[in-house]
């Protein structure tokens, strides 16, 4: 493991206002995740896990506290450096896929690196190389439309993996699937886990959760630590 943690999060607070009233969804969370580490958040809707996720992938920002990535501090990146972060460092991967019907699936997964300015060549040899990695090497010129609920998310991890980011976080990707094929995107995950790639895993599904070496539950704002496995949560010390 690093000495400086992937993720570091210190005492953030997310609070939402609309005129006098004021929401507090996160409630002092301190949280770190080492690289090469494979974290599931679970909660329930309204547990404040979708912050939480929005938090640790720059799309939102804290409201107080600390949040670090890669040693780095959010807080003092402006909207060019949050989306470089998004760009280059974090591949997302989401229940609803988010592929572009009209591209196949390697143009779908080289879009990444479009974004970051690699050639044309170079996006295609990567591209194709993400999916053959996740086993769609003989799919590389089909369409969604043409794609399984499955291929499509084995296609949606390839893009994330194509610009070989810090951190992969995964929200519900096995939300939309049947069971067969959530098992197939789960051992595809074990596989870049095996990688060295650091994962956090967003999920409601403790089933899912069990997949990962730790859980972190998330209740009413706050973080309660499980270890591997279903063991009885410890209420983690908050603001500590």
């Amino acid at each position: 493991m690093a000495d400086t943690p992937i993720l570091q999060l210190e005492n953030v607070r997310k609070v939402y206002s609309s005129g006098d009233i004021e929401f507090e969804a996160l409630r002092g969370v301190t949280l770190s995740v080492d690289q090469g580490e494979y974290v599931a958040v679970v909660g329930p809707s309204g547990s404040g896990k979708s912050t939480l996720m929005n938090i640790l992938g720059c799309l939102d920002v804290a409201t107080e506290g600390r949040y670090e990535i890669g040693g780095e501090d959010v807080g003092k990146m402006d909207e060019v450096d949050l989306a470089e972060v998004r760009g280059r460092r974090i591949g997302f991967v989401f229940q609803q896929f988010n592929l572009l019907a009209s591209m196949s699936a390697w143009r779908n997964v080289e879009l990444p690196l479009s974004y970051a300015g690699v050639g044309p060549a170079e996006r295609k040899r990567r591209a194709i190389a993400a999916l053959e990695s996740v086993g769609l090497g003989d799919k590389i010129n089909n369409r969604p439309g043409q794609l399984s609920g499955g291929q499509q998310q084995r296609a949606a991890i390839a893009r994330a993996l194509v610009t070989e980011p810090m951190l992969l976080l995964a929200d519900e990707p096995t939300g939309n699937l049947d069971s067969a094929s959530a098992r197939e995107i789960l051992d595809i995950f074990d596989q870049v886990h095996r990688s060295g790639r650091t994962i956090v895993l967003i999920t409601h599904d403790w089933d899912v959760a069990g997949r990962t070496d730790r859980s972190i539950e998330v209740r009413d704002g706050m973080i309660l630590e499980r270890g591997p496995g279903r063991r009885e949560p410890q209420l983690a010390e908050v603001g500590k």
